[in-house]
């Protein structure tokens, strides 16, 4: 069974930082798309950011130049590094393999929550 596992969220005050990790396991990672979302209470789950298999990084215009998205493929995990955080940015962030562009499936983790308040 495929797993993704979120860590590292927590209360942390405005401007703070958090660095998330997304462990992914019994898939083949490195052929995989992998994202990060959010979704903040009454509001549409929104992507974050997203690197391809090659690396290439995309971000949504609320964290360019705050968070930044990376991956390990030797050690199965995606990163999210966030930096200047505000509250704004709390949410449940998840993590997403997508494997589509091969036949593959997609995958979601079951998200961990991200606060930021004084």
């Amino acid at each position: 069974q495929v797993q993704l596992v979120e860590s590292g969220g927590g209360l942390v005050q405005p401007g703070g930082s958090l660095r998330l990790s997304c462990a992914a396991s019994r898939i083949t990672f490195s052929l995989y798309a992998m994202g990060w979302y959010r979704q903040a209470p009454g509001k549409q789950r929104e992507l974050v950011a997203l690197i391809t298999k090659g690396g290439s990084r995309n971000y949504a215009d609320s964290v360019k130049g705050r968070f930044t998205i990376s991956r390990d493929n030797a050690k199965n995990t995606l990163y999210l590094q966030m930096n200047s955080l505000k509250p704004e940015d709390t949410a449940v962030y998840y993590c997403h393999a997508d494997g589509r562009a091969y036949g593959l499936y997609d995958y979601w983790g079951q998200g961990t929550q991200v606060t930021v308040s004084s």
